[in-house]
């Protein structure tokens, strides 16, 4: 245990992720007073899906993931919910600049780092598609600076392993914009939650089992912890719980019995990458480049090659390659998904069974998957890539939402979701992506569906725009303050921003 205990809480946090760590460190910059707690059962924090290997670490701005720009039936490109996600990108970009600037994170590049992003398509579909994206994008003020090339050479002055090799003939297209970034959200978690922790009345509490959480008479939560060394349990109260565990959310939303819980599911996807730390081949590559995912198959199997820096080690990730697993976390039991079956919850199973035969399909292929065939895989994005120097890794679990559909019985949801009580005394994060990156974005939309009372003028608000100078304007509509806000943090943070193009007035224009 680390910080000062107490068994009368304010706020109890479940799970020592990203999540929690965010959420925590917000209300305690908002509300010094608050007594808060965080649970966790493994030994340490962001052991699951915040740490570094765990994730693609992209900083999702949504520049280079082509499933968030889809084609429209009548050929054009939706850009609104690459839109969406690049401005939450912004809010976490905000969130630790303010950390930065007063102490509480001593250095960014222990966790961010500048990395290009970009998207690479072959074949003459693939740049037509890609070509239409990149107008759509680069028109928008949130998508400035970036680039867009089907020249070979200009590619492969990129990124070279990705041309060298290549066949003559295949049409080739990419875009790129060097605002991107390479985050380590095991670190950066380590660093929030060391934060947290420093100051009085917080604590975390590792190895630490969450067995029951019970609502009492007078509204308040009692929490059941069995520390997991001892068998021990012991008892807190608190006024407001947070269940930020992951794939292990649901059971405990299911433990907590608020009504609106009833029927959620979830469907497990697991992970493998393909990691190469030879630093002759890593020195050649400087970008996260993103592919077109497979027809059926799930966000988080996208191919990408990235550039990746943990720890201050560079090294290349390949993948993800999807499997199933009943594991809803990576630490977890192969009875997860058993276990988590209710009378509430097997009509939206069985009609998402029903209605995604072609991602089980996809699934037990990715499964059945052979070492070459992986390697296949690998060489559409590295042609020259030598197998001896990659080694799998294995990376998160994802547990992706299952709810209930009036129409269809169940819907599979491959974002996030906040779960929460009528009172708003209890909420849990359900889902995975985008996830880390958008992690100060779900943490404000805990502050505005559960603390709403003190999000007022004469409470928390003028602290919370403080820390986020944009809350309260849309960046993308505002590209003033869109261009301002990236210049601020771009410098704070020690990553690459675009320079701002000057206006010259009309009469110099003319």
């Amino acid at each position: 245990m680390q910080g000062t205990s107490n068994s009368e809480l304010d706020v109890a946090l479940i799970g020592a992720g990203i999540m929690s760590a965010t959420l925590g460190v917000l209300l305690k910059e908002l509300e010094p007073s608050l007594t808060i707690q965080m649970f966790e059962v493994l030994e340490d924090c962001a052991q699951e899906s915040s740490d570094a290997w765990n994730n693609a670490g992209t900083g999702h701005a949504a520049n280079c993931e082509m499933n968030y720009t889809p084609e429209r039936p009548d050929g054009s490109i939706d850009i609104s919910k690459a839109l969406q996600v690049n401005v939450e990108f912004d809010l976490s970009r905000q969130f630790w600049s303010h950390l930065v600037g007063r102490g509480a994170i001593a250095d960014p590049r222990t966790f961010i780092h500048p990395v290009p992003h970009m998207s690479f398509v072959h074949g003459a579909d693939n740049v037509a598609f890609l070509r239409k994206r990149f107008e759509a994008m680069s028109a928008h003020h949130c998508y400035e600076g970036m680039e867009y090339s089907e020249d070979r050479k200009k590619i492969a002055d990129w990124v070279p392993l990705v041309m060298e090799g290549r066949s003559g003939d295949d049409p080739v297209a990419a875009t790129r914009i060097v605002t991107g970034t390479d985050v380590d959200y095991g670190s950066l978690t380590h660093l929030l939650v060391a934060h947290l922790v420093s100051q009085s009345g917080c604590a975390v509490r590792y190895k630490s089992c969450v067995t029951e959480i019970v609502r009492e008479p007078d509204g308040r939560w009692r929490i059941d912890v069995r520390d997991t060394d001892s068998g021990e349990t012991r008892s807190v109260r608190a006024k407001f719980v947070f269940i930020g565990a992951g794939g292990g959310a649901l059971p405990l939303l299911q433990k907590s019995g608020i009504p609106e819980g009833r029927g959620y599911a979830g469907f497990p996807v697991s992970g493998i990458w393909l990691r190469c730390d030879d630093p002759e081949i890593n020195k050649r590559h400087h970008a996260k480049v993103y592919g077109k995912a497979a027809v059926g198959s799930p966000p988080m199997s996208v191919p990408h090659l990235d550039t990746r820096v943990i720890g201050g080690q560079h090294s290349l990730l390949f993948g993800p390659y999807a499997g199933f697993s009943s594991k809803f976390l990576k630490h977890g039991s192969l009875l997860d998904l058993f276990e988590s079956v209710r009378p509430a919850n097997v009509e939206p199973l069985l009609a998402v069974a029903r209605d995604n035969f072609d991602l089980t399909e996809y699934l037990i292929g990715q499964l059945l998957q052979s070492e070459n065939r992986r390697l296949a895989t690998l060489d559409e994005y590295f042609p020259n890539a030598d197998p001896k120097d990659w080694r799998l890794q294995v990376a998160g679990q994802r547990v992706q939402i299952i709810k209930p559909d009036v129409k269809r019985g169940g819907l599979l949801e491959f974002g996030t979701e906040l779960v929460g009580a009528a009172d708003h005394s209890l909420v849990a994060l359900l889902g995975a992506s985008p996830g880390a990156s958008t992690a100060a974005f779900i943490a404000i939309s805990v502050l505005e569906k559960c603390f709403s009372g003190e999000l007022t003028a004469s409470a928390w608000l003028p602290k919370l725009k403080q820390i986020i100078p944009s809350y309260g304007v849309s960046l993308i509509e505002d590209a003033d303050l869109c261009r301002q806000i990236r210049a601020v943090t771009a410098e704070v943070l020690k990553v690459d921003n675009i320079p701002a193009t000057p206006v010259l007035p009309a009469a110099k224009r003319a």
